[in-house]
C-alpha cells in the first residue's frame, strides 16, 4: 500500500506518493495549530512550514524530542523518500496537505 500526500486546495498538483510509514513519520515535521499563525487543521490534515521544510533539505537532518529526555534533541538523517517529499513540497509552495 501506499500513502497520498495530497496538497489541501491545489487540485492543479498531481498527489505525491508516499510509502504507509509515512502517515506516523509526518508528525516528525508537523506544525502545531494555534501556534505560529498555523490554522486549526481538518481530520488527515497537517501545517509543514515551508522555512523549516528548506531547512531540513538544506542541513539533511531533522530534529526529534527525545521520550526520555526532553530537554534534548536528536539529529535524524532524512531518508531518500523524506527528502523527495520536502522538494515536492518547497517546489510548490505547499504547507496545507491531507493524507489519505
Amino acid at each position: 500500500m501506499s500513502t497520498r500526500v495530497m496538497a489541501v486546495g491545489r487540485t492543479d498538483l498531481v498527489p505525491f506518493t508516499m510509502s504507509d510509514r509515512f502517515k506516523h513519520e509526518i508528525t516528525y515535521f508537523m506544525s502545531i495549530p494555534g501556534e505560529h499563525d498555523v490554522p486549526a487543521m481538518g481530520p488527515g490534515e497537517y501545517w509543514v512550514s515551508l522555512a523549516e521544510a528548506r531547512e531540513w533539505l538544506e542541513s539533511g537532518v531533522f530534529r526529534l524530542v527525545s521520550p526520555l529526555d526532553s530537554e534534548n534533541k536528536t539529529e535524524v538523517e532524512l531518508s531518500e523518500e523524506q527528502e523527495a517529499w520536502l522538494e515536492w513540497m518547497v517546489e510548490h509552495q505547499v504547507q496545507h496537505v491531507r493524507l489519505a
